[in-house]
């Protein structure tokens, strides 16, 4: 991750992008898509009360590992129906029916590179080197966008209805928060759509005087995760 290289999120961090001029050369990178699913929700429940703490675990879909590797699912879907060995040329393992830790190589500390994007580009998103973030990054048979659940804990209380109200006034954000009916975010429903979804919007009964919220989050990763991003940055330049 290049320091001199922004890195931006167009509805969080705006103002990466200050010195940035067309036709000057500059390069503007995209975060990894799990990052930018992940901040589209939590960056608006952080400028309220700063986060101190961040746990996700993600969800990810064979999309995120492209075109190759939705058409290996769709293979070993079929073969393990009709009781073949799955073909496995994109992962080392069974996809279909099946779930493993994210593909993205393991690195010294025990963690995959694709869990320390999330700490790192946190980080430099949001310009602070103290907020303390740790990812699972996990590969689950679904075609298109990922699911995350994410725990916060904040440097003050943050309670769930006010963490509703924020996140309804959120650009890029809808929520699907339906307790009664118990509906909510889904990979299905969010695939090919531009926004990102929160729901399971409730306290977390581990930390005291509601400084600690749950959250399930799903967007689409080829939208909202990269090309829209890519585009919305691509304006920003423009105006």
């Amino acid at each position: 991750m290049d320091p001199d290289v922004p890195l931006v999120i167009p509805e969080v961090n705006p103002e990466a992008m200050a010195d940035v001029r067309l036709g000057k050369g500059a390069i503007v990178a995209n975060p990894n898509c799990s990052t930018i699913i992940c901040l589209m929700a939590v960056t608006p429940l952080h400028r309220h009360a700063k986060v101190k703490r961040m746990v996700v675990s993600t969800y990810q879909a064979a999309s995120g590992a492209g075109a190759a590797a939705m058409e290996e699912l769709k293979l070993q879907t079929q073969e393990v129906l009709e009781g073949k060995p799955p073909t496995c040329n994109i992962f080392s393992q069974q996809y279909a029916f099946n779930i493993f830790s994210h593909n993205a190589p393991i690195v010294e500390n025990g963690y995959n590179e694709e869990e320390m994007k999330m700490v790192k580009e946190t980080r430099k998103i949001w310009n602070d080197k103290d907020v303390r973030v740790t990812a699972t990054c996990i590969r689950v048979p679904t075609m298109r966008a990922h699911a995350e659940s994410v725990n916060l804990q904040f440097e003050k209380p943050l309670d769930e209805d006010t963490a509703r109200e924020i996140l309804r006034a959120a650009p890029g954000v809808t929520i699907s928060d339906d307790r009664a009916a118990n509906r909510f975010p889904t990979p299905l429903e969010v695939s090919d759509k531009d926004d990102v979804s929160v729901g399971r919007i409730r306290q977390d009964l581990s930390q005291d005087d509601n400084r600690g919220l749950e959250l399930f989050v799903c967007g689409d990763q080829i939208r909202k995760g990269a090309a829209l991003n890519a585009v919305q940055i691509a304006e920003m330049l423009l105006k």
